[in-house]
């Protein structure tokens, strides 16, 4: 089941709660005015925590397989619903109050055109999308309370392009449950697609750019002032997350401007900062997105100052369908509508310059790629030379002549080369370039940006640790090792750690690794529950010495892709793949269009 509707049952009411805006009605809290209202519910409350906003009752989780149950809080609104004269606006906290919420299932998502539809869960809650999706879960051991020792908490941000996912895609609770060591679990939701990317002129004046960026401080601020009541230490919190998420955690590492600390550490799984291009929000590029948007929904064609008045009184439909029409026109270029911007705040410079000034959050990164990350994003029929160099011309303009020819270079042309590497071997329906194609671009938007972390995060001696690895697991014929594919192995997830005793011991030391670096701060901390895990050295990309080491999951093991290849679980080596071809990518980081 999956609904797009602003009331989900049993979602959210309210009894007298001060509301910032006038016509949110459909809100959060049971019994604040003195009555009692009761919901109906097939959970039963294990324990409540009582923070500014009330008392949160929570309930066991489990997927049945966990050695424990945890404690869940689920679906707790971290701010007021953007909605109505709250939509395009920065998100406003939640009020204090002192009614009841049963924190029993997750929130709905942020509306946004799924990769893949997700589906109702008997542990987690109903699957549907409202723009009142501002929430966040935590997650903790069975029976700990504030009054034990603090535990380290890790925030889970979700990714997707910054036009997809849900807290749902990562499965937490899994990942906290089979951890050698206690910590806290939170998960959370900021606004995608053009309810939080879109960037303009318009709203550049405003000064409402980057709003689902901007939701993830309000996020992390709530966690600040909270996950201490949950039994979390405030000044020990890891964030973390794949793709867009870490993009996004990339900006937060730079953003020289906050206030406050909000984070220690940071788990960047398939992404970087210094990926894809930051444009100016009055680019061209933002310009006709904008203005296309503002013809489909109505609101174009009047005085400047009627424009997000008119936005903010449409239906919730027309402002979802419309965004997400436009994504999907932008998708088969990957040149993706409602991106983060330059935005003088978060954003206060271009990613590479951030990098360059030794100026950003000096925390210890955890950080990775895999093997194939451009396959599910370039054109699977690309058959001639003319579709790879068209595909690469439309994704970055800015490309010379003599780029693109150092581009068929660095990836030989298997229609003019026999012995090219990326001569198509396997008898698919695909194009015989896509194979070399889903390589440049992987290495472009994924792996390069993700080395250029490894290697600018560990400059000086002074740095804090990078620790960097490569998932080389093959999961299909056609995807290889993919884009995201890490993530159920890294929670442990009962789907993967099932299919052989070789994938339950990959998986667990990927789990073991992770949850040692949130603890800890090093991934070797934690043994695992598994021997032989291979200790993991920080790299090192200090000038005048030796690029460092990358871990290695999963090298040779091709199980799931039909073979019977075992492979290495895990190996720590000088590995120098792609190598060439990021020295040319990280150019073009230097080379914007705008």
């Amino acid at each position: 089941m999956s609904k797009t509707t602003n009331q989900g049952p049993n979602w959210r009411m309210t009894l007298g709660l001060p509301l910032a805006v006038a016509g949110i009605c459909a809100y959060l809290w049971t019994g604040q005015n003195g009555a009692s209202q009761s919901t109906t519910s097939k959970y039963s409350s294990i324990a409540s925590v009582t923070i500014n906003q009330g008392t949160i009752a929570g309930r066991l989780v489990t997927d049945g397989t966990f050695p424990e149950p945890l404690e869940g809080f689920m679906g707790i609104p971290y701010a007021l619903p953007p909605v109505g004269q709250l939509r395009f606006r920065h998100a406003v906290p939640v009020p204090s109050g002192n009614g009841t919420l049963e924190a029993f299932e997750l929130g709905p998502r942020c509306p946004g055109k799924q990769l893949v539809p997700f589906t109702d869960d008997e542990w987690l809650g109903p699957d549907w999308e409202s723009e009142d999706c501002l929430t966040i879960n935590v997650y903790r051991p069975k029976g700990h309370t504030a009054a034990a020792k603090k535990l380290p908490v890790a925030v889970m941000i979700p990714g997707g392009a910054f036009n997809r996912g849900a807290a749902r895609m990562h499965n937490t609770p899994s990942m906290l449950a089979w951890s050698e060591e206690p910590w806290i679990g939170v998960s959370m939701q900021y606004r995608i697609g053009v309810a939080g990317g879109m960037n303009s002129a318009l709203t550049k004046k405003e000064g409402l750019l980057n709003l689902g960026l901007k939701d993830m401080y309000v996020a992390l601020e709530w966690v600040q002032k909270n996950i201490a009541a949950f039994g979390g230490d405030p000044d020990d919190v890891t964030i973390m997350g794949l793709s867009a998420a870490a993009h996004g955690i990339g900006h937060l590492i730079m953003d020289v401007n906050q206030k406050k600390t909000l984070f220690q550490k940071a788990i960047m799984d398939s992404g970087g900062h210094t990926a894809r291009v930051v444009h100016p929000p009055e680019s061209k590029l933002n310009e006709a997105h904008f203005e296309e948007f503002l013809e489909l929904t109505g609101c174009g064609n009047r005085p400047e100052h009627e424009i997000l008045p008119c936005l903010r009184a449409l239906p919730s439909s027309t402002i979802i369908e419309s965004g997400q029409k436009i994504y999907e026109q932008s998708n088969p270029s990957v040149r993706w509508a409602w991106q983060p911007v330059l935005d003088g705040d978060i954003i206060s410079r271009r990613p590479i310059d951030a990098w360059k000034s030794g100026k950003w959050n000096k925390v210890p990164i955890f950080t990775g790629s895999a093997h194939n990350e451009g396959a599910m994003y370039v054109p699977k029929m690309a058959s001639t030379s003319e579709d790879f160099d068209n595909f690469f011309r439309t994704l970055l303009p800015q490309l010379s002549d003599k780029d693109v020819a150092d581009l068929n270079k660095l990836y030989s042309d298997p229609s003019k080369n026999p012995d090219s590497e990326y001569v198509e071997t396997r008898p698919l329906d695909i194009g015989s370039q896509y194979k070399r194609a889903e390589a440049a671009y992987g290495h472009y938007a994924y792996t390069c940006p993700v080395r250029q972390t490894a290697i600018w995060g560990s400059k000086s001696s002074s740095d804090p640790p990078v620790y960097l690895y490569h998932w080389a697991l093959n999961k299909t014929a056609l995807y290889g090792a993919n884009h995201g594919d890490q993530m159920r192995y890294q929670t442990y997830n009962a789907e993967v750690r099932s299919i052989s005793p070789k994938q339950d011991e990959i998986a667990g030391f990927m789990h073991a690794y992770a949850t040692s670096f949130i603890v800890h701060g090093d991934p070797n901390r934690i043994k695992g529950k598994l021997d032989g895990r291979p200790k993991w050295l920080p790299f090192s990309g200090q000038e005048g010495r030796e690029v460092g080491k990358t871990m290695i999951f999963g090298e040779g093991n091709d199980e799931r892709a039909g073979g019977s290849g075992l492979g290495t679980s895990a190996e720590f080596l000088d590995y120098k793949w792609a190598e060439k071809e990021c020295s040319f990518w990280w150019k073009q980081t230097e080379n914007f269009e705008d």
